[in-house]
């Protein structure tokens, strides 16, 4: 049997620079990632924060502490040492996760994340965020996630490809199109996915496109993937729209984190609703015109530039003041932990829509609820994306590919009931919105767990 480090070897033969059929794929990276640790805004442990919003749910329904603990941690974990033949010859090790959840309801559903920052904490907080994000979404899925720390800024493709490679031979007796699927994370894209997938095929024999989702329309990948996130966000936003009155067409929004789901929140706001857009950000900082800014135009600069700042027009602004801005639409994007119990009082917007994973602490959710600030949780607001992956699974399964008008309908679809749901559960019950969310989705892992005998 082959060890791993021949394995990295015949991956980089596979990959090699010229001369052989696979030396044409370039993985296209973000200029900047999509999230930063920032230990000096809050002490947060993410993992943590998840444990004290259960601990809310489980006090609100009455569940029963031993139930409430099971579901306090992952079902399983796997961590493994990915050895690596660097271009120069050297090898490297890197460390990789996989986090399963809870999968009561179905296979474990989540992505893979390359940050050099990554921790096993992050990774089990965001496989919980999943779980409860397919629950309520009534996905038949569980929640799962996966990282590698690494920073991919400083691999080349090749290096890239041997990596990803490496970690699916790692984790492959882990993971199945039953068992576990993952997905394109922070700096992971549809080709990763597609040489992941391939490795997989490998070693099982067979083409496996089920294995992974996130990957090209080439190899079994779903129309409608790479705005998923942000459509989805864009769909909830309009309900809540609804819900208190106020036209779109009038309203002023202001994002912070303008990667891809920040980008295309922007865009498909303008486009869908000719919302103003007012302030746009990045980790460099940020920019503001009172009479709106084009977001493709942001876009184009950011490109050339590498940030939004110095766009034509704007005025400088940073991130913190960003959050601050007196509009009708917040949109938290990129960074965990950006709202706390220090800066919610000043909070002014009537919506505000979590694209990102985790940005309100549990203190700052009590203070803007009485505030009257309406908040789309995160695991509602950014859903789009899993639902999507959702539907690719779908798709493969059946060898049938949907048309992307039929995608973004079913989208709409199962947005708009969620949000609903929510709603319903969060007027009924009194309490906020996050803590609806997770009222709906605990209760059918709950009841998932009980038919199956598990308690």
């Amino acid at each position: 049997m082959k060890s791993k480090l021949m394995m990295a070897e015949v991956g980089q033969r596979r990959s090699g620079d010229c001369g052989t059929p696979f030396c044409f794929f370039q993985a296209k990276l973000p200029q900047k990632s999509k999230r930063r640790r920032s230990r000096d805004m809050t002490n947060q442990n993410p993992f943590a924060m998840m444990q004290k919003q259960l601990d809310e749910c489980g006090a609100i329904i009455k569940l029963d502490p031993g139930v409430l603990e099971i579901l306090k941690h992952p079902k399983r974990e796997l961590q493994v040492a990915i050895p690596v033949r660097m271009d120069d010859g050297s090898v490297k090790v890197f460390s990789g996760f996989r986090v399963q959840y809870n999968d009561a309801r179905g296979p474990s559903k989540g992505g893979i994340r390359f940050h050099p920052e990554e921790t096993i904490d992050t990774v089990r907080a965001l496989a919980a965020w999943m779980t409860w994000k397919c629950s309520l979404l009534d996905l038949p899925l569980g929640g799962g996630k996966g990282g590698i720390i690494c920073n991919p800024k400083e691999l080349s493709p090749g290096e890239l490809e041997r990596l990803s490679r490496g970690y699916i031979d790692q984790i492959a007796a882990f993971i199945g199109p039953d068992k576990d699927i993952p997905a394109p994370d922070v700096y992971t894209n549809p080709q990763i996915m597609a040489w992941m997938m391939d490795e997989y095929s490998i070693i099982q024999g067979k083409n496996q496109f089920g294995i992974i989702t996130g990957k090209p329309l080439s190899v079994g990948g779903s129309l409608g993937r790479n705005d998923a996130t942000a459509r989805g966000g864009v769909f909830v936003i309009r309900e809540a729209a609804k819900k208190l009155g106020i036209a779109l067409n009038q309203a002023r929004a202001a994002i912070q984190g303008f990667g891809n789901a920040g980008y295309f929140a922007a865009a498909l706001l303008r486009e869908l609703f000719d919302c103003k857009i007012v302030a746009l950000s990045d980790s460099k900082g940020g920019i503001v015109n009172p009479e709106g800014l084009d977001p493709k135009a942001v876009y184009q600069h950011k490109t050339k530039t590498g940030s939004v700042v110095d766009f034509p027009n704007t005025s400088k602004i940073t991130n913190q003041e960003l959050l601050e801005l007196e509009v009708e639409i917040l949109i938290p994007a990129a960074l965990e932990n950006v709202i706390t119990e220090e800066n919610a009082p000043r909070i002014k917007s009537k919506i505000l829509a979590e694209l990102a994973n985790g940005p309100t602490t549990p203190q700052a959710d009590s203070i803007l609820y009485q505030k009257g600030v309406h908040i789309i949780p995160d695991f509602l607001c950014n859903a789009g994306g899993v639902t999507v992956s959702y539907f690719e699974m779908v798709q493969n399964a059946n060898l049938y590919y949907w048309e992307l008008e039929e995608i973004h309908r079913q989208l709409d679809k199962k947005m708009t009931k969620a949000y609903q749901e929510v709603a319903v559960t969060s007027e009924e019950k009194r309490i906020n919105p996050r803590q609806a969310a997770y009222v709906i989705a605990v209760n059918r892992v709950v009841e998932a767990m009980k038919d199956r005998g598990w308690i």
